[in-house]
């Protein structure tokens, strides 16, 4: 899957990447070592191909998981995301709300906002 998701890049077949990595990100709790270089390669092309934003919303479901094992592979996965594309993260991170008041520093991304 991984030569195929970089082969198609660019030529707008995102959704049948998507689709791809739909049937790939159920594997990632995989112990065999070598499943786990297969399927965080699969990922690793997925993020080139599709772009580290849309990697991040898979992501950001495990990443305080209870389950310390569930929040590593999400960890590492990030981790990656964040070396390597970390400029598109920046992005999608999700919006934090103003609380307001004197004492509380305001968190918005007003340029941002107005060039998206």
């Amino acid at each position: 899957m991984k030569h195929i998701v970089l082969g198609v890049q660019g030529q707008g077949c995102e959704d049948a990447c998507i689709h791809l990595l739909n049937h790939v990100w159920p594997n990632i709790f995989e112990l065999s070592p070598h499943v786990i270089k297969a399927v965080l390669g699969a990922i690793e092309a997925c993020r080139v191909t599709l772009g580290s934003h849309v990697l991040l919303q898979y992501i950001l479901q495990g990443l305080f998981h209870p389950a310390r094992r569930v929040r590593t592979i999400y960890w590492k996965i990030y981790n990656n995301c964040y070396v390597y594309g970390c400029d598109q993260l920046i992005p999608a991170y999700p919006t934090i709300p103003d609380d307001g008041g004197p004492e509380q520093p305001s968190y918005r991304r007003t340029h941002l906002d107005l060039f998206l």
